[in-house]
């Protein structure tokens, strides 16, 4: 068969298939008298050959040693292969979410594009000075690079390149907030502080909305992030978490501080005694939960918080009934 007639058949061309020819990969068996190539049987069948390897990405040099070296063993290749294909993979991926996050802030102008390049570069440096500069530069040059920042904040490791990505999240464009309730569905916990952390630090209703929401969260860790912000805001539905906060001593004298805030008013302040004094007498409570929640309550305006405290007075552990003595001699003396 006529070098022409091969190219029609297999998909290769000529000019190919003359240069298979050179590299000695396949070599036609016999010339015609007019001196063109004259592919057999056999020959075709290692076209089909070379083509299948080189399918599946694999040099010339590999196909050759493939075809010709009896010692030769796929499996090494094979994994090297894999290898190099999920690195080609990782950074189309890469390319794919760039060009997205570009798309995304609508650059008007070439120059706008480039802008949106290097704030990317700078964010994705492996140099945590170059982050933290590229972050807190983020909102002065490109506020709509919102997607970008969300994706920084929720993968960054530093906790002050963290920081100032939060600070551009919270003064940065519309788009944050849902973003990042998005990834409080993540199932990396790291990634979910990450997100409810940075909502925190966000002003306004939306953020305020996320983070009721968070109050009845899964992850405990958002929900006691969630918590001394949302009494900040003056909303009473962080009560029981803050209680709870106070009990497991998690950030305790941060949540008694918040709920301190929140009992300026007198109905709330009624609410929060209320729910100190079923936390200390709904189960069998350590002494150490129950001195806890004596000093929380002193901050605590109303006369069931009085009445609570001069019980803790008589507690059997002396430490508890001391905290508890002292506590009712400061609320006397005011």
């Amino acid at each position: 068969m006529l070098i022409g007639d091969v190219a029609r058949l297999s998909g290769v061309s000529a000019r190919m298939l003359r240069h298979y020819d050179s590299l000695g990969l396949v070599r036609s068996t016999d010339r015609t008298e007019g001196g063109y190539r004259e592919y057999s049987d056999e020959d075709i069948r290692r076209i089909f050959h070379i083509e299948s390897l080189r399918s599946l990405g694999l040099s010339l040099r590999d196909v050759a040693r493939a075809l010709d070296d009896p010692g030769f063993t796929p499996s090494g290749l094979v994994d090297d292969l894999v290898r190099r294909t999920r690195e080609r993979i990782a950074s189309e991926t890469e390319l794919l979410a760039r060009l997205r996050r570009i798309g995304a802030a609508e650059p008007a102008r070439w120059e706008d594009v480039l802008q949106i390049v290097a704030l990317l570069r700078g964010l994705g440096s492996k140099n945590a000075g170059t982050r933290q500069r590229a972050a807190l530069s983020a909102v002065e040059k490109d506020p709509g690079t919102v997607e970008a920042l969300v994706e920084a904040v929720l993968n960054e490791t530093d906790p002050n390149v963290a920081g100032a990505l939060r600070w551009a999240l919270a003064h940065g464009g519309d788009g944050g907030p849902a973003l990042l309730a998005e990834a409080l569905g993540s199932s990396v916990a790291e990634v979910r502080k990450r997100a409810v952390r940075s909502i925190v630090e966000i002003p306004g209703d939306e953020s305020t909305a996320l983070l009721r929401e968070a109050l009845t969260h899964p992850d405990v860790v958002v929900r006691r992030y969630a918590a001394p912000e949302l009494a900040a805001r003056g909303v009473t539905e962080a009560i029981p978490t803050l209680i709870e906060m106070i009990a497991e001593e998690t950030h305790d004298v941060e949540a008694a501080d918040a709920l301190s805030a929140l009992a300026r008013d007198p109905e709330v302040a009624e609410r929060i005694a209320t729910g100190l004094v079923d936390r200390l007498a709904h189960r069998p409570v350590e002494s150490s939960v129950r001195r806890r929640l004596a000093q929380a309550l002193a901050d605590i305006p109303g006369a069931t918080t009085s009445r609570a405290l001069a019980e803790l007075a008589q507690d059997e552990d002396r430490a508890v009934a001391l905290t508890a003595a002292y506590v009712l001699g400061i609320r006397g003396a005011r």
